[in-house]
């Protein structure tokens, strides 16, 4: 197969672009030691399914559980039915349930890592929803969890967003379930570029305000919390909210845009990681995160450099849509053999954006196997009339 493939560009004329040649990277079959590397994973739909992707498409649960030993297989661990797997936005609690219950069984049958999201999306967000039902919603969905032997990520809730009438709600809630839980919990601090349902979370549109609420939580339930994520894509304020932490507990970052430098860290400190990225970058991020294990600074900035403009490109406003881009990755590298998604969002991203996210996947080599990859971007731009 020709490694030349013509790609729409930013003004829609078609040229010609050459692959790299770069060869894929594979990471050492070996444990991480240095950082604990969460990838939120994706889930696979089941394009052959009569139900309807607006009304509630169905799960290849076969194709999504093998990617999920596909991430433990490099080292890294599942966060399991967190945004990435579309979660409130094609994936409703019911096959949450179900997704997480499957992950949590095949986690233990091979030793792998993982932490599930606990929200509340049982409730519709609305003036009609009480601070009380926040409460139930979250306990239930955590006690599912706990009892199947999980961890508990903690994400932030829309109904809350909307219930929430001052910061002392937040802290009453979380308060509540964090004395509930048997376990030291993940928070999930989202901002609103990927949820704008979540604007004002903790009680203030003031990110140092939020903060300040999010680390008295924090602080009033320590030997409950292991460790907060979040994803306000501002590396200032993850590191002055890190420095910040009390001892013990984790940073996970969730800055899609700078997660090399954060969890490289500093002469204070430094972040984990608990990524959407991470499932498009897999092999690259085992790798560059084992570099560092090796105490190979160069090599870690190395691999990760050409990722980075790979995942701005996929995270690029609106950023929620960048499940399409994680996806479709997957399909480029044969993780799946159809580029459909929940709810159709397979066409959230045009296909110019589509041809530059090859262009950089195989920049970064991320391309597992480019003839495979090369085809399916044709097949792509074919139902866009580029023949």
């Amino acid at each position: 197969m020709s490694s030349v493939i013509q790609l729409p560009g930013a003004d829609g004329r078609l040229a010609a672009y050459r692959l790299s040649g770069k060869t894929p990277i594979a990471a050492p079959a070996v444990p991480l030691q240095g950082r604990i590397a969460f990838s939120a994973a994706h889930v696979v739909c089941d394009p052959l399914a009569a139900s309807e992707p607006l009304l509630g498409a169905a799960v290849d649960w076969q194709a999504t559980m093998a990617y999920r030993h596909h991430l433990w297989s490099l080292g890294l661990a599942v966060a399991e039915a967190m945004d990435t797997a579309q979660r409130g936005m094609g994936l409703d609690w019911l096959r949450a349930k179900e997704l997480i219950g499957l992950s949590l069984q095949e986690a233990a049958s091979v030793g792998g890592k993982i932490a599930c999201g606990a929200g509340t999306d049982q409730l519709a967000p609305g003036p009609q929803v009480t601070i009380e039902q926040v409460v139930s919603a979250y306990a239930e969905q955590c006690e599912y969890i706990e009892s199947r032997g999980g961890q508990v990520i903690l994400m932030a809730s829309r109904a809350l967003a909307a219930a929430a009438k001052s910061p002392e709600d937040y802290e009453r809630v979380y308060g509540t379930i964090l004395r509930q839980v048997e376990r030291p919990v993940i928070l999930h601090w989202l901002g609103d570029m990927f949820d704008p349902a979540l604007a004002g979370y903790w009680g203030s549109s003031d990110l140092d305000a939020a903060m300040a609420v999010c680390l008295r939580i924090i602080e009033a339930n320590r030997d409950k919390v292991d460790g907060i994520k979040i994803s306000l894509l501002d590396a200032d304020k993850e590191v002055h909210m890190r420095r910040r932490l009390p001892e013990g507990v984790r940073m996970y970052t969730g800055d899609d845009f700078n997660y090399p430098e954060l969890i490289l860290g500093d002469e204070h400190g430094y972040s984990h990681a608990l990524l959407g990225i991470f499932d498009a970058i897999a092999p690259v991020a085992a790798a560059a995160i084992h570099a560092l294990d090796n105490g190979d600074r160069a090599g870690y900035e190395a691999l990760f450099a050409p990722t980075v403009p790979l995942s701005r490109h996929i995270f690029q406003r609106p950023t929620y849509a960048y499940k399409t881009g994680i996806v479709f990755m997957a399909y480029l590298n044969g993780h799946q053999n159809h580029f459909r998604m929940l709810g159709g969002a397979e066409g959230a991203r045009s296909v110019v954006h589509l041809a530059e996210l090859f262009r950089l996947a195989d920049q970064a080599g991320l391309l597992a196997k480019p003839e495979l990859a090369v085809h399916r971007m044709k097949r792509v731009q074919a139902l866009a009339g580029i023949e």
